[in-house]
């Protein structure tokens, strides 16, 4: 299983000593802003797929975005 946290700057230093020493933890390592981003990008998309699913928002078509561009 991944699990993803969330370390201060400042404590990233102390946080990634930490999760090395538990025997348990396969690999341990920080992401790079690009995927954090890319990570948060996708959370939101999943969010708004999973809200139109619920007829709570309309996406737009793919006719739609074309048009846009």
């Amino acid at each position: 299983m991944k699990v993803l946290i969330e370390i201060p700057d400042n404590e990233l230093g102390f946080g990634m000593k930490v999760l090395n020493s538990l025997s348990f933890v396969k690999n341990a390592k920080p992401m790079s802003l690009a995927s954090a981003m890319l990570w948060d990008n996708l959370k939101e998309a999943a969010e708004q797929v999973r809200l139109h699913k619920q007829g709570k928002i309309k996406l737009k078509t793919a006719q739609e975005l074309l048009n846009e561009l």
